[in-house]
């Protein structure tokens, strides 16, 4: 019973670090990665499609993302669906393949960009605390309902304490590195 609750809550806040993760991933820095692309949806005969399935998606070096769809045709498209993007990119055909250049961020704009880093943190640890809350109401429901003693019931909370503790350690170093990232000239 409470170590279902135990392991159902280091579940929930696992895939809560992990969303951070992959929003942050979307925040882009001054060098380029195939990752900021990722959420880009590309009209594909009248349906939405991750321009990962349309495109073959490159470096072509530390400030240039390549982009060559899979179909000539889709060349406009995948080009629209860029710059169309929030992402501020603004890619330029060159034949086959589309080059997406990373322009240099100013220092108004990192700081704008660890504003919202640190905006993304905040949800997360509220995630990772609402876990706790209806983990604790759980744990309180079993001990009221007489399922568990007080000793296992206090137990218990003291562990989903100490995970709450740990994936919040874990998020704060998340931002930090992605912090560092993002002042990196």
């Amino acid at each position: 019973m409470i170590s279902d609750i135990k392991k159902n809550v280091e579940q929930k806040m696992q895939k809560s670090l992990e969303a951070l993760k992959t929003d942050l991933s979307k925040i882009r820095t001054g060098r380029a990665h195939t990752g900021i692309l990722d959420h880009v949806m590309v009209d594909y005969y009248g349906s939405p499609t991750a321009i990962s399935m349309v495109a073959n998606i490159t470096l072509s070096d530390a400030r240039t993302i390549g982009v060559q769809p899979y179909e000539k045709n889709m060349i406009g498209p995948v080009e629209k669906a860029i710059r169309d993007s929030d992402l501020g990119l603004n890619p330029a055909t060159n034949g086959e393949i589309i080059r997406v250049p990373m322009p240099m961020l100013t220092e108004e704009r990192r700081r704008d960009l660890i504003k919202v880093v640190k905006s993304e943190g905040e949800d997360a640890k509220i995630a990772v605390r609402n876990i706790r809350r209806e983990a604790n109401e759980q744990l309180k429901k079993l001990l009221k309902d007489k399922e568990v003693g007080e000793d296992d019931e206090r137990r218990a909370q003291d562990d989903v304490q100490k995970l709450t503790d740990r994936f919040v350690a874990e998020i704060d170093k998340a931002l930090q590195a992605k912090e560092v990232d993002l002042m990196a000239v």
